[in-house]
């Protein structure tokens, strides 16, 4: 049950989030040097460093801390770009099905194709693929090409979702909070609150399907610490990738409406993160929405911008990215720069709304629609590789529609998803992509 436990990395993660958010550590810098000391496995210095981890977000600011980064709807919406609320559409039924079936098979193939290789740091990930006859990626990864030494070299087990070993797209966080939009619009309609989110995690999402701020979140409602606390109490992941992955239905069933698309976006998101954290899942959410109507990448890019602060790290690190395409820097050289930038063997960098969204927002940019050079972009640039493909690949997915979507990425998904969320274990990809048309 140690996973259940803060461990030391969380004090260092604290300290770097810290550290980012603008906070003075300087005051605290004695006490988190003796709790980094301490045994963890006891109890009772858990409780010391949960202590901790809520006295350092009531830190001061640096002087000349120059980002304003709200964490409630009312002062996020004040900082805003001026962007319409909702977009012209001019969609058939059918048109609108095969583009919400292209989001949904694109998000599928993206992650399947990421999965096997994710928590490698790029490194690893070319040095795999390049001595498998792998390399550039144009196809889902095999373990059969894999040579034997590198299994051992690097620890690698076949059970990795390598398509070579799965049976359509396998049990993924990044899948099933796809389907738990889903289930959370049909259980409690589009006037949900953050609180059904709460609900609904604990009576259909096993606590072992949830990973960093998620699983602090949903630990925090068994103590009766609800939402927007549930989001911060002991929570060194708030601003990492969690709520960023689980945005796509919210802008699938919003075509065109990106105002209402972020903020459904954040009534998710604010149950377990804040500021970055926040904003990436309702960047992601009002991009989708936009798909619908726009298929200009740098203005659905744009667009999902225009719902989150401007006066945000997230905001400026995407601009940054679109600036670098406008100056003519190639592809490999913005990856090179955003491991300048981020360092893919620190997980906190790795797991980060930011880093991670870069990657996106360069591979949406860089892929120039074509679908697998995006897709493929997203997962060789390393950080969180299969939440980058599932994006990716759900917003160009969508834009594109199912029937331009290549089979080659299509077909070993074999139209089936296997879930972690109750009722939705076995459940095949056109059903989602039918049920989410019900529900727009």
């Amino acid at each position: 049950m140690d996973w259940l436990l803060l461990k030391k990395d969380d004090l260092l993660f604290e300290k770097q989030q810290c550290i980012e958010e603008g906070r003075d550590f300087t005051g605290v810098l004695n006490k988190f040097n003796k709790l980094i000391r301490l045994n963890l496995k006891d109890i009772k210095n858990q409780l010391a460093v949960k202590e901790f981890l809520n006295e350092t977000q009531k830190l001061p600011h640096v002087k000349n801390y120059k980002y304003k980064e709200p964490s409630d709807i009312k002062a996020i919406l004040k900082l805003r770009d001026k962007a319409p609320k909702q977009l012209k559409l001019n969609l058939s039924k059918n048109s609108m099905l095969d583009k919400i079936y292209g989001a949904w098979l694109g998000r599928c193939a993206g992650c399947l194709l990421g999965k096997p290789v994710e928590c490698w740091p790029r490194v690893q990930i070319v040095d795999v693929l390049k001595k498998s006859g792998q390399y550039p990626l144009k196809n889902y990864i095999k373990a059969s090409k894999i040579p034997k030494p590198l299994f051992k070299k690097y620890n690698i087990t076949a059970d990795r979702a390598f398509v070579d070993q799965v049976d359509g797209m396998p049990a993924d966080d990044d899948i099933n909070y796809t389907i738990t939009g889903l289930a959370i619009i049909e259980k409690y309609g589009v006037k949900f609150t953050p609180e059904n989110v709460a609900e609904f995690w604990m009576c259909n999402i096993p606590i072992i399907c949830t990973c960093t701020a998620e699983r602090i979140a949903y630990r925090n409602f068994a103590n009766a610490i609800l939402p927007p606390e549930s989001a911060v109490y002991g929570n060194p992941y708030r601003e990492w990738i969690g709520a960023q992955i689980r945005a796509d239905f919210w802008g699938y069933v919003m075509p065109g409406k990106i105002e209402e698309a972020a903020n459904f976006a954040f009534r998710d998101a604010s149950i377990s993160h804040i500021k970055n954290g926040i904003y990436g899942e309702m960047w992601v959410a009002a991009m989708l929405s936009a798909s619908y109507a726009e298929n200009d990448m740098e203005k659905i890019i744009n667009l999902g911008l225009s719902q989150i602060p401007n006066t945000s790290r997230l905001y400026e690190a995407v601009k940054e990215v679109i600036s670098w395409k406008k100056s003519g820097i190639t592809s490999e050289q913005a990856i090179n720069k955003i491991h300048k930038i981020y360092k893919d063997t620190n997980f906190h960098h790795w797991c980060h709304t930011i880093s991670n969204a870069m990657v996106v927002t360069a591979s949406l940019l860089y892929g120039e629609k074509d679908f697998e050079k995006t897709i493929t972009m997203a997962v060789d640039a390393g950080f969180d590789t299969d939440c980058n493909g599932a994006t990716a690949g759900s917003v160009l997915g969508l834009v594109l529609g199912a029937k331009k979507l290549p089979k080659k990425w299509t077909a070993p998904l074999k139209n089936k998803i296997a879930s972690g969320i109750r009722d939705f274990e076995k459940v095949e990809i056109l059903e989602m992509a039918e049920k989410t048309l019900k529900l727009q």
